[in-house]
């Protein structure tokens, strides 16, 4: 029987938890993907020449597994993530996952993790899939081989507060994406850009940073950490 996850779920935040399992697998870069393993969570190895550190050829999804009332446990839509990192392994030159080795992990991940697991109405496990170029490469070309793993944490509410209102600053001086470039996909060179306009933005006291086009610095084009819906004449 499963033990307690040693954690108070009345606290919880958007924070990293260490858990007990992760999945992995990897691939050259013309063999096709296996059904990769799960093992104990820890540290990996891998080369200082690796693409993914030194030319950012990564992606990485998430996604949430919530308890129900009946005590249940749901994903929304994890077919959805598998097909998106898909797309952005093509944008980056990387193999893609097959949906189901994807989906396999997936569930895997949430299963063997299930004690970290928050009880309804206390918040979610975060699933983490990452893809990367694992290989050593010199020069700016695709790795020689490839990892994917999953990993899992359980979180609270994003922002301080939970499901309560937020300030947000517009910002005409930074971007997050640009027409022709990776901002459709989820990649990893996408983000610490914004760490920095972030940071501002906290500082006179606002959670996030709304972004406006890079081409005409007038339309909204996202939120850095959040979805963006607009109520217009009650629709």
């Amino acid at each position: 029987m499963m033990s307690e996850a040693p954690v108070d779920w009345d606290t919880l935040t958007f924070s990293m938890t260490e858990t007990d399992f992760m999945y992995i697998a990897n691939t050259a870069i013309d063999a096709p993907w296996q059904p990769g393993e799960m093992r104990p969570y820890g540290n990996i190895s891998i080369s200082p020449a690796a693409g993914v550190l030194n030319y950012g050829q990564g992606l990485f999804e998430g996604m949430k597994a919530y308890r129900t009332a009946a005590g249940r446990v749901v994903l929304f839509r994890p077919e959805e993530n598998a097909r998106r990192m898909q797309r952005g392994a093509d944008r980056l030159k990387m193999p893609p996952v097959p949906e189901s080795i994807f989906i396999d992990a997936v569930e895997q991940c949430v299963q063997q993790n299930a004690r970290w697991i928050p009880p309804m109405g206390k918040g979610a496990l975060y699933v983490r899939p990452l893809l990367n170029g694992s290989g050593p490469v010199l020069g700016v070309a695709p790795a020689p081989e490839y990892s994917f793993m999953v990993y899992v944490t359980p979180v609270g509410p994003y922002f301080k507060g939970g499901m309560t209102c937020i300030k947000l600053l517009i910002s005409d001086e930074h971007h997050r994406a640009a027409p022709g470039g990776s901002g459709g996909v989820k990649a990893i060179g996408n983000y610490a850009p914004g760490m920095m306009p972030s940071k501002k933005a906290k500082a006179a006291g606002y959670a996030e940073v709304i972004y406006l086009d890079a081409e005409e610095h007038r339309y909204v084009e996202e939120v850095g950490a959040a979805n963006f819906f607009c109520l217009k004449d009650n629709i």
